[in-house]
């Protein structure tokens, strides 16, 4: 999904938030055993989609820690889920990031 897909969508995160498109869920274990939907967990990953501003906290200006198109690992219960045009999307803070996945 590129920038312009995300102005289609009709959704900017304000600052101090990432929009995240989330990874798909495992469908079947290492050992080749497939699992129903209710038991794949949601993945804590994704593509960032777009990037708020950055925003002020005690006097400091905090900068966002990515940019649009990384793949990022967050918080396990971090965030908000959203659904917009039938597509799943997460609303993550800043201070939710735990890390950059690099190619």
């Amino acid at each position: 999904m590129t920038n312009n897909d995300t102005k289609k969508l009709g959704i900017r995160p304000l600052a101090g938030y990432l929009l995240i498109e989330l990874s798909s869920a495992e469908t079947q274990t290492a050992s080749g055993i497939y699992l129903p939907e209710s038991a794949q967990e949601k993945p804590a990953q994704g593509k960032v989609l777009a990037v708020g501003n950055s925003y002020f906290e005690a006097g400091k200006e905090i900068l966002p820690p990515v940019k649009s198109g990384e793949t990022v690992i967050f918080k396990k219960w971090g965030g908000d889920e959203i659904k917009v045009k039938g597509i799943e999307l997460k609303l993550v803070k800043f201070d939710d990031l735990m890390a950059v996945l690099e190619d």
